[in-house]
């Protein structure tokens, strides 16, 4: 069996791929598994460091405007888009993949297009919310089209083949909420709150919390991701505490989760599957300028879910926002609602099921 995955640029579109290969290889001897990224992507460096072959395809987005600078770039990535799916179609008909699966970002387009001219099972995966034009474009031709979200469903009309399957995502083993606050230092008879923005951080919050972190001083404890970029001045400012852990990447991840009461973060769909499948209630702060405002989306599914509440990145450091943040850590019985909710919404071994439809669709 061969199964050609096309997804990258970003961690969010690449990991959900290489979650499902790891799925298939335990599933299927012999597997072949290729993936399909770009020179500029997280997959030039993680595709080939985990092992797997990577065809490199020379696409990129569209530039936004209608500048004659705008323009001209556009008529060079037609080009490059043409030039791509023929590539592609080129590697599909000398390897012969069974399936053809989508994870999204700019590579995902010339490849799966290539596919369904070939005749191939084509499966597109989908993290966010509000999927992209890519996705609602090329699902009328996909075998199968696997969301993350119910909301989602009403962007594919009365196609039959559409399934929420949700978003492959880490999974962790903590321990119990003592033995990981212990692992941060922090202490057992107070709320904690979590609060990351990604390996790089997200400034807006970082300035935020300055301002509520000295609030939070013996009532709360924090455990603050920073992101590499704003790490000494944090520190610098913040000063120390005792109920307070500062780094600029927190790599236990799973023992954060089980210390936190409450999550603070952006709303990227690789962290809403984590927080959903723990049943994490969260504050989510969407970054503001994600394509086509998805994060918006992905914060609202959660939010009319029962299971977050939101902030504008705008408003993260206004006094209702920290009055909110203060009140929500500290009232139990609500946060034990909205964990609730959030787990409802989970969607616990995804990649095993996406990696089981992968396997029926290669044999139909």
């Amino acid at each position: 069996m061969k199964v050609f995955f096309a997804g990258g640029g970003t961690g969010g579109h690449l990991y959900p791929g290489v979650a499902m290969a790891a799925e298939l290889k335990k599933a299927v001897p012999g597997l072949k598994v290729f993936f399909a990224g770009t020179s500029a992507g997280i997959e030039a460096t993680e595709v080939p460091r985990l092992g797997y072959p990577l065809v490199l395809l020379p696409v990129r987005g569209l530039k936004r405007g209608m500048t004659v600078r705008a323009m001209v770039d556009n008529v060079a990535i037609l080009f490059d888009f043409l030039r791509a799916v023929s590539m592609a179609l080129s590697f599909i008909r000398k390897e012969g993949p069974d399936v053809v699966v989508g994870t999204g970002g700019y590579v995902s387009a010339p490849v799966l297009f290539a596919a369904q001219l070939s005749g191939r099972k084509t499966l597109i995966q989908e993290q966010n919310a509000f999927p992209g034009l890519t996705t609602r474009l090329l699902a009328r031709m996909a075998s199968e089209v696997h969301l993350s979200f119910e909301e989602s469903r009403r962007f594919f009309g009365s196609k039959a083949s559409v399934f929420v399957t949700g978003n492959p995502a880490r999974e962790f083993s903590a321990g119990s909420r003592q033995s990981c606050l212990d692992f941060f230092g922090l202490d057992h008879s107070l709320p904690t709150l979590l609060v990351f923005g990604g390996s790089r951080g997200a400034r807006s919050i970082n300035n935020a919390l300055l301002g509520l972190c000295r609030r939070l001083e013996g009532t709360v404890n924090l455990i603050w991701q920073t992101g590499a970029l704003d790490a000494d001045r944090v520190r610098s400012e913040a000063g120390t505490s005792p109920t307070r852990w500062v780094a600029p990447y927190i790599e236990d991840m799973g023992k954060a989760y089980g210390a936190a009461d409450l999550v603070l973060c952006r709303a990227g769909a690789s962290s809403l599957a984590e927080l959903t499948n723990l049943g994490k209630p969260s504050v989510l702060v969407p970054y503001p300028w994600a394509t086509a405002d998805h994060q918006r989306h992905n914060a609202l599914a959660l939010v009319n879910a029962g299971a977050a509440i939101m902030i504008d990145d705008s408003r993260i450091g206004e006094e209702a926002s920290f009055v909110a943040i203060l009140d929500l850590v500290r009232d139990r019985e609500k946060l034990d609602r909205m964990g609730q909710a959030a787990r409802r919404e989970g969607h616990p071994g995804a990649a095993a099921k996406l990696a089981e439809r992968i396997i029926l669709l290669s044999k139909s």
